[in-house]
C-alpha cells in the first residue's frame, strides 16, 4: 500500500448519504441553485442515476437531448457497475489533493475533469462493445463542451484527478494507471504517423504538471512527477521528478513519495 505524505488526513471515502447530506445543506444555503441538486439528488435516488442525470445534463445536444444522453448512461452503468465506483473513488482523490474543494459535492457540479473522465468511462465501456461511433461521438462532445480530448479507446484507472481538466489531450493506446493527478494542458499524444501501440503509459501515483506532453510509446515510471512544461521523448524511471526541454531526471524521491497525491510541484 503506498503511503501519503500529506499533512492532513484523507476525508472518507464518499457515499450517498455524504453526498445527499452535503446537498441538503446546499439546497438550505443557495436557494437558486435547490432545484437544479434536487434533481440530481432525491430521497429515492442513486449515485448512479445523479451521475447520468449530471452528465447529460451537460452533454446534451440539440438533436440529442438529455433524456436519450441520460438513458444510454443509465443502461452503460447498469452494464458496468465499476464505472459508478470509479467516480466515487475519484472523488475522494479530487477532495482530498484540490485545497479549493470544499466538499464532494462541489466536485460532482462544478468540476468539469471529473465530468470528463466519467464521461471517457461511458465511452470506452461503448468502444468496448463496439459501440464505436456512439463511442467517438460522445468523446468528440466531451472535447466540444468541457475541452477535454480523450480518445475512447484509451485505458484510464481509478483515483484519478483532471485538474481542471481544460486542454488534456490523451491518445488512443495510452494508458493512465490508478492514482495519477493530471494538470492542465497535458497530452500523451503520439509522435506522428506511426500506427500501433504509440501512446504513453502511465503508472501508478504520477503527477504531471501543467502543459507538460508525454510522446510516443514510453513510460513514466511509479511515484514520478513530470515538472510544468516539459516535454519528455523518453522512458522515465520510477521514484523522480523530470523537467526541461527534453525532460531529464532532476530529483530522486523517497520510495514512499506519492506525488500524484502530495501535489508538490516543486522541483
Amino acid at each position: 500500500m503506498s503511503m501519503t505524505l500529506a499533512s492532513s488526513p484523507a476525508p472518507a471515502h464518499p457515499d450517498w448519504t455524504a453526498l445527499t447530506t452535503e446537498a441538503a445543506a446546499l439546497i438550505e444555503s443557495e436557494p437558486t441553485l435547490a432545484e437544479l441538486v434536487r434533481s440530481y439528488f432525491p430521497k429515492d435516488g442513486t449515485f448512479s442515476l445523479a451521475l447520468c442525470s449530471l452528465l447529460a445534463d451537460s452533454l446534451q445536444a440539440p438533436s440529442v437531448g438529455k433524456g436519450v444522453l441520460e438513458s444510454l448512461f443509465q443502461d452503460v452503468l447498469a452494464a458496468d457497475a465499476g464505472i459508478a465506483q470509479a467516480a466515487l473513488v475519484d472523488l475522494q482523490a479530487i477532495r482530498s489533493r484540490d485545497p479549493s474543494c470544499p466538499s464532494y459535492l462541489h466536485a460532482f457540479l462544478n468540476l468539469k475533469g471529473f465530468q470528463a473522465l466519467q464521461a471517457h468511462r461511458i465511452a470506452h465501456y461503448l468502444w468496448s462493445v463496439d459501440r464505436n461511433e456512439m463511442a467517438v461521438w460522445l468523446a468528440n462532445r466531451v472535447s466540444v463542451v468541457i475541452g477535454a480530448d480523450i480518445h475512447p479507446a484509451a485505458n484510464i484507472g481509478e483515483g484519478v484527478m483532471f485538474d481542471h481538466g481544460s486542454g488534456v489531450v490523451i491518445g488512443e493506446t495510452a494508458v493512465v494507471e490508478d492514482n495519477v493527478s493530471i494538470l492542465q494542458n497535458v497530452t500523451l499524444g503520439g509522435t506522428g504517423k506511426v500506427g500501433g501501440d504509440r501512446h504513453p503509459k502511465v503508472r501508478f501515483g504520477v503527477m504531471i504538471g501543467a502543459g507538460a506532453k508525454i510522446i510516443g510509446n514510453i513510460e513514466i515510471g511509479a511515484n514520478s512527477k513530470v515538472a510544468a512544461g516539459s516535454v519528455v521523448l523518453k522512458d522515465v524511471p520510477p521514484n523522480c521528478t523530470v523537467a526541461g526541454i527534453p525532460a531529464q531526471v532532476v530529483r530522486i524521491h523517497d520510495a514512499r513519495t506519492v506525488p500524484s497525491e502530495t501535489m508538490d510541484q516543486s522541483l
